[in-house]
């Protein structure tokens, strides 16, 4: 489906946008900053952006310079990133879950003499490193500013109200500067998560966005009509291409959750049409199903087996050309007596869903497309802006992520000799490519021009033919792309195989009592497991079988005898399948989960495993021992 009007930069889509819906009274954006949700017109935003922009260049922004953001998913963060993109200016976002340290590194690389941040929370961050940013100049703060506040902070509505003054009186020079935006000027430094080492900012242009949003229309029925509710943080790609500019280009409205906490509720509220989600979040709504499903009794267990193989075999008939009366009244009856209530928990008005970010678990997307939401899952990286593949509506193929974008080209490199083993271009969705494994090569108008202040790290990036080399190693089924895994996340046991540690994971996503896992083994002679339960699930299994969890810690329940049984079997069962290299002979169970704040999570939420082996170093050595390794 196309875009509402036609755009080569950010600037021109909102400007043109603007003009489309100017005294239609049409909302865009939506937040419940208290116990109502606002609406917010093309009207206003476009009103307050320009007073923003205006603000903006009173403080000095010129074409080229940088505007720091730190702040949740709400309209401030739209008006602020668009305020930004009509002077010519950068955005860099930051991630609000970062410490003030990592901050003020990300301010300080960038350069940035403005940041506008939002809650106190967040603003204490930026006090606390403001003299070690001799660049930032002001910060314009959007809620609470402290009693004593030093002299670069500025509130929102103070600027809001300056910046509508400044406008009017320079809006013939303000426009001139929007116009003169070009498709290779900057939009965006977006820096990456860092699982080694620190983060590095990677400059995406306004053609990298806007190719492909633009490409993406061509994969994904997005719609004038659609409603998206806005919850992965907008300081990472996936949500700013997919969440925000294409359903801006769309014509569509984001609502914008309360917080993560809140997206349960927000989902009844305010019932989208689309969801762009992480595979976490529906790894936890198949968890939670299931769970219901089994806690009712062998018969509600039975009919909800029942309904699955119902929904699967609908889904397969459909994909193969159509299902028949039977299959539809099967369908039907299984939505009525099991599905509708998933339905429901999403809001009850959901087209489809978009998955991005990380793999999502086959059995997942699987289960979610017998129920009759359909999951698109795409696969790119910060530095494609980020999609490089998507999975086609009428035929996905979970355990894949799809065909290439059109307009992008994909290689397969061996990873022996360096050979390229089969390029795929997205320009006419291949249907019987088949490629052997290697690393993952792009070409593209998607692919960055490069890592900020940093030539060298661009330099290596990129081959002497242009493609960019984006360390996935993954091969083509039938014009499917599979992803293996990273090649810095490969494991070289001790006996010299090469393992790749994503797929062994992922087999383990779909046991309703494991919550994170993450597998081991780097110069040993076998792979461990470190394991973090989802405790409100054990504990319900533990009940179940007679044990007084009640009486029990989560430290003290990991260590019971029938607790650590149930793993033991989990793994003895994945151990029966698996090649003898890949077999998962030993485990600890740990009562404390990986997260952001204490770093063994990225604010992605990918594992940050030199990290993690680091810290349970001593558990780790320990499960060797045991083997006498």
């Amino acid at each position: 489906m196309p875009a509402q009007v036609e755009f080569d930069t950010v600037t021109q889509l909102i400007r043109r946008l603007w003009k489309r819906y100017r005294g239609r009274e049409r909302t865009v954006l939506r937040h419940k900053p208290d116990d109502e949700w606002i609406d917010i017109s093309w009207e206003e935003l476009e009103a307050r952006v320009q007073s923003l922009a205006g603000a903006l260049h009173e403080q000095g922004v010129r074409p080229g310079d940088r505007v720091a953001l730190l702040s949740e998913n709400r309209p401030e963060w739209a008006i602020t990133d668009l305020a930004t993109q009509l002077l010519g200016g950068v955005n860099v976002s930051v991630y609000t879950s970062l410490p003030p340290a990592k901050v003020g590194y990300i301010l300080r690389d960038s350069g940035a003499e403005v940041c506008v941040v939002s809650v106190p929370v967040q603003r204490k961050k930026i006090e606390a490193i403001l003299d070690e940013c001799p660049a930032l100049e002001t910060v314009i703060v959007m809620d609470e500013m402290p009693d004593d506040p030093p002299a670069a902070l500025m509130h929102w509505d103070d600027v809001l109200e300056q910046g509508a003054a400044y406008w009017s009186q320079h809006e013939d020079d303000l426009n001139a500067l929007a116009a003169d935006v070009e498709p290779e000027d900057p939009s965006a430094l977006i820096y990456t998560s860092g699982t080694t080492g620190e983060p590095k900012g990677v400059i995406l242009t306004h053609r990298n966005f806007c190719s492909n949003v633009k490409a993406a229309f061509q994969c994904v029925p997005f719609g004038e009509d659609d409603h998206h509710l806005s919850f992965l943080p907008l300081s990472h790609a996936f949500e700013r291409t997919a969440g925000y500019t294409a359903i801006l280009a769309a014509g569509a409205t984001i609502s914008y959750a309360e917080s993560v906490e809140a997206v349960s509720r927000n989902l009844q509220e305010v019932q989208p049409t689309v969801m762009i989600s992480v595979p976490r979040m529906f790894e936890k709504v198949y968890t939670r199903v299931t769970k219901q499903a089994e806690e009712g009794g062998a018969l509600k267990q039975k009919v909800f087996e029942w309904a699955v193989r119902a929904g699967e075999k609908h889904a397969a008939a459909e994909q193969a050309g159509g299902a028949g009366p039977w299959l539809k009244a099967q369908k039907a009856l299984a939505h009525r007596l099991v599905f509708s209530t998933l339905h429901e928990k999403l809001g009850g008005n959901l087209k489809f869903a978009v998955s991005g970010g990380a793999a999502l678990p086959k059995d997942i997307g699987t289960f979610f497309q017998a129920a009759g939401v359909t999951i698109i899952e795409g696969y790119g990286l910060t530095e494609t802006a980020p999609v490089m593949t998507v999975n086609p509506m009428d035929a996905p193929r979970y355990g894949t992520v799809g065909h290439v974008l059109p307009g992008v080209s994909v290689a397969i490199q061996s990873l022996e000799d360096e050979s390229i083993l089969g390029t795929v271009s997205g320009s006419d969705y291949p249907t019987s490519t088949t490629t052997a494994e290697g690393e993952i090569l792009v070409k593209g108008p998607n692919v960055m021009k490069g890592y900020w202040q940093r030539p060298e790290e661009t330099r290596a990036a990129f081959d002497p033919k242009g493609w960019y080399h984006t360390g996935d190693v993954g091969q083509f089924a039938d014009g499917y792309l599979q992803i293996t895994d990273r090649i810095k996340h490969m494991i070289v046991s001790r006996g010299g195989k090469n393992i790749y540690p994503g797929p062994l994971e992922e087999a383990f996503k779909t046991k309703g009592w494991i919550d994170q896992i993450v597998v081991l083994g780097e110069d040993r002679p076998f792979l461990t497991a470190l394991v973090v339960p989802d405790f409100e699930s054990l504990r319900m299994w533990a009940r179940d079988r007679g044990v007084d969890e009640g009486r029990y810690s989560d430290a003290e329940l990991i260590e019971h005898e029938e607790v650590q049984g149930l793993f033991d079997r989990a793994f003895t069962e994945f151990n029966r399948e698996a090649a003898a290299h890949e077999k998962v002979r030993n485990f600890r169970l740990l009562a404390e989960p990986f997260t952001v704040e204490d770093g063994t999570l990225t604010p992605t939420l990918k594992l940050r495993r030199s990290v993690i082996a680091e810290r349970y170093a001593d558990r780790i050595d320990a499960m060797y021992e045991e083997f006498g390794q």
